[in-house]
């Protein structure tokens, strides 16, 4: 019997590298998959090429900003398979590399309402779930981001943090009903979203930035999206059935040298 038979999980942001390797990894596992992300055909294909049937996957569109939306993609993924047994807090955006003088505001806030109101409300609507059955996990993805400051990211630094804050004040809340709720804190990540990052940071050398970030990590490298998905498994599973409001480190190194 695999970890995850017979076990709902709802992932957002499920269309990224991060969201969709931790969904390749709950289905080999056996679990049903509930895959949010705004782009629709992108989150269709990530459920094609895991190569489970209707039953085990469903497909959800939704701007996670939007709480129409989020209670939307609740509601169906509870018509659907009866209960969660897991969310993996998934979306966010960089935004762009600017001091904070430079910064529009409109950027600040549209980086805001996805990872913070976005992460805000997928706990309101599925913790309520999640103590009503008397257990869930949670993991939420804040990122190194949030553990320390980094000149021209004040829109995503700040957002990180506030993630880590959500994630301590709803483990907390939760613990009584035998919910869980933990944090990843990714580093540098072979994802979209760092390939972006180098060209925000050095638009005329996009891969001498990528260079400097991977030789900054103790480890000598970037990671890998599966990395960060191997510790959100773990954290979403019953082996980690005594750990709630962690935070986890998955940087090589680089965070705490």
């Amino acid at each position: 019997m695999s970890k995850f038979d017979g076990k709902v999980i709802v992932i957002t942001g499920a269309a990224g590298g991060i969201g969709a390797a931790a969904a390749k990894k709950l289905a080999e596992q056996g679990a049903s998959l509930a895959l949010v992300d705004l782009n629709l055909e992108a989150v269709q294909r990530v459920i094609s090429d895991l190569g489970i049937d209707d039953s085990r996957a469903i497909a959800l569109q939704a701007n996670v900003a939007k709480e129409e939306e989020v209670k939307a993609y609740v509601d169906a993924t509870i018509e659907k398979f009866g209960k969660i047994d897991g969310f993996f807090n998934n979306a966010g955006i960089e935004g762009i590399t600017a001091n904070v003088e430079d910064y529009p505001t409109e950027t600040f806030e549209m980086v805001f309402n996805v990872n913070v109101k976005g992460a805000f409300l997928g706990l309101k609507y599925i913790v309520p779930v999640m103590k009503k059955q008397g257990y869930g996990s949670i993991v939420n993805t804040s990122s190194g981001a949030g553990l320390i400051g980094s000149p021209g990211f004040v829109g995503y630094n700040s957002s990180k943090h506030a993630v880590m804050g959500m994630t301590k004040v709803v483990a907390l809340e939760a613990a009584p009903f035998g919910v869980r709720v933990n944090a990843v804190a990714p580093g540098v990540i072979n994802t979209r979203m760092m390939r972006q990052i180098e060209k925000n940071t050095v638009p005329e050398d996009a891969e001498g930035a990528k260079e400097a970030f991977g030789a900054a990590v103790p480890l000598g490298r970037y990671g890998e999206a599966e990395e960060v998905a191997s510790v959100a498994v773990f954290l979403l599973s019953d082996d980690a059935s005594y750990v709630t409001q962690s935070i986890y480190t998955v940087d090589g190194g680089q965070i705490n040298q």
